[in-house]
């Protein structure tokens, strides 16, 4: 397997009649799933989602792709193509966007509607153009090829990219459930048929490679949801995705049979179900959907409320719910349910929600303890037959962490696939389809862009670095005055804390060290305040290395008088 390196070289000039693939996002993450493809100078894009923050990125609402390679290309971009409707995928839409209003947007029915809606909170009318299984739609040179796949939200899309170098198959993210909710079944007879004409590279979902067998049924969560309502003896709280069409769907379902009233709750979650019902995608059964204000003018056994924050997001309502900041309340006797699975790195954020629930009395149902919830990506065994009938001749993993990309290209060599034409790249690495083989061409700059309440990409890592030095070390601000000629302390030192436990008897120890450093640095002629300020970000930081063991954060101050 080929595997990229860490000091690749920029790419060189795409050779002729070749095609160029730069994964701009989710190869290395969970996330942010954004591919380029090139070909004769011209730009398909497919996806373009956003990645959520993770604790050591405190204050950042979301992170985008990194858009600098197209930046200066955007009038070269056909289309975006977009599988389907989840934010790690379509959420960074709108700050693409802004840069360019008039990208076309394709997608299916759903996918265009939920992202419409997001696009209108961001004041932007889109060019879109609906497309469904079965069906072609000509971007420029690319012709887009469209597949039926079961996900774990309906209208989700394959797309083979047919272009003269050959053809990509890209699947999104996808899994085989043979009985889905919605009847709407992975097409592998479609995967056949192209895998007949050839598929020159194969991009596809890696995110459950490792895991073995094949993934659960959505049917098999129906009994247990159903058990859950049954013996649930005050209120019911179901956490998940805003997106979750089919387990909203089911909710409602159980609700109905149990005699039990929903409610929506979450912006996101209500604007969604509402598109959903709208376009026939969720049946709701007649008098089971009620406003939320009326909840407390139920008994609580009559009572489902079905929310977002399944992630343990702090400003979702579950969250909320838990921190006792939100105008639901749980109490002793009460059910929460949260039916989705952890995506990696929320774990901590989950459990804080889960014991702050349980603290507050109630029974929290998760997907350590029954099934409430299955992945909507395919597993190990799903994606060997996928190799199997498609025969690729190159293969790309996505979607996925490394050790989720590795483990798939390691089932894509089981079946067969030359070790040489699988590639595993990450966010950047240039991949080149040329002659019928694809290869590393080099790697272009590809780093996190951060949304951070209104700025979009002015943050930075080392900005971030220092707000998890404020949150875990606290800061220490040091003022001294000096006299402009002579160079000697007339004022202070003066030193205040935050965030240390220390009081300012323990800081004071250090004054008379500052005092003789400034000293003797007048005596030596120095008399820059910046080099002052270092001098003084030297001693304070020694000792409170020595004396605290903490490294907090200096901000010395030094005026002149």
């Amino acid at each position: 397997m080929s595997h990229p390196h860490p000091d690749l070289d920029l790419p060189g000039p795409l050779p002729k009649g070749g095609l160029r693939i730069v994964p701009l996002g989710g190869l290395g993450e969970v996330g942010r799933n954004m591919a380029v493809l090139e070909y004769d100078g011209r730009l398909l894009i497919i996806d373009c989602g956003v990645l959520f923050p993770e604790d050591h990125q405190p204050g950042v609402d979301l992170i985008l792709p990194d858009f600098d390679y197209i930046a200066d290309r955007l009038d070269d971009v056909e289309a975006i193509v977009l599988t389907h409707g989840h934010e790690d995928h379509i959420g960074a839409v709108p700050y693409l966007l802004r840069m360019r209003q008039d990208i076309p947007l394709v997608g299916s029915k759903l996918t265009l509607a939920f992202l419409e809606a997001k696009l209108t909170e961001h004041r932007i009318k889109p060019v879109t153009r609906e497309v469904a299984e079965d069906q072609h739609f000509q971007a420029g040179v690319f012709d887009c090829e469209f597949v039926a796949v079961n996900h774990s939200i309906p209208d989700a899309l394959a797309v083979a990219v047919h272009t003269p170098a050959g053809t990509v198959l890209h699947t999104g993210d996808f899994k085989m459930d043979q009985l889905p909710l919605d009847g709407r079944i992975t097409d592998l007879r479609a995967f056949a048929r192209l895998g007949e004409r050839g598929v020159d590279l194969f991009m596809t979902d890696s995110t459950n490679a490792e895991v073995p067998g094949f993934t659960v049924s959505e049917r098999e969560i129906g009994p247990v949801l159903d058990g859950v309502f049954a013996t649930a003896e005050g209120r019911l709280v179901v956490a998940s995705f805003a997106s979750h069409v089919h387990r909203v769907q089911q909710v409602l379902d159980a609700a109905h049979a149990h005699g039990r009233r929903v409610a929506l709750v979450g912006r996101s979650m209500v604007r969604n179900m509402r598109i959903a019902e709208n376009l026939g995608y969720l049946e709701v059964p007649s008098g089971v959907l009620i406003d939320q204000k009326k909840v407390d003018s139920l008994p609580d056994d009559q009572v489902v409320l079905m929310s977002t924050g399944s992630q343990g997001e702090p400003m979702a309502v579950l969250s909320r719910i838990a921190n006792q900041d939100h105008r639901v309340s749980v109490g002793p006797g009460d059910t929460v349910v949260l039916a989705s699975s952890m995506i990696p790195g929320n774990e901590t954020a989950v459990f804080r929600v889960i014991n702050g629930l349980i603290r507050l009395g109630a029974k929290v149902v998760h997907q350590a303890n029954a099934r409430v919830h299955v992945s909507g990506h395919a597993s190990a065994g799903e994606l060997l037959y996928c190799y199997n009938i498609v025969r690729p001749k190159n293969v790309m993993p996505v979607h996925g962490e490394i050790r989720h990309l590795v483990a798939n290209g390691a089932l894509a060599v089981a079946t067969g696939v030359d070790p040489q034409r699988v590639v595993l790249a990450e966010d950047g690495v240039v991949v080149d389809l040329v002659d019928g083989k694809a290869s590393i061409a080099g790697a272009v700059p590809c780093g996190y862009v951060y949304v951070d309440g209104s700025s979009v990409g002015e943050i930075t890592d080392a900005e971030l670095k220092d707000r998890r030095i404020l949150a875990e070390e606290g800061f220490i601000s040091i003022f001294a005055a000096i006299d402009s000629s002579t160079g000697k302390v007339v004022a202070g030192p003066h030193l205040q804390a935050r965030g240390l436990a220390e009081g300012d008897e323990r800081l004071s120890e250090i004054v008379p060290e500052i005092t003789d450093a400034l000293t003797e640095a007048a005596a030596s002629g120095k008399v820059d305040t910046h080099q002052l300020q270092q001098i003084i970000r030297r001693v304070v930081g020694r000792w409170a290395s020595r004396r605290l063991r903490r490294r907090p954060m200096l901000i010395p101050v030094v005026v002149e008088a």
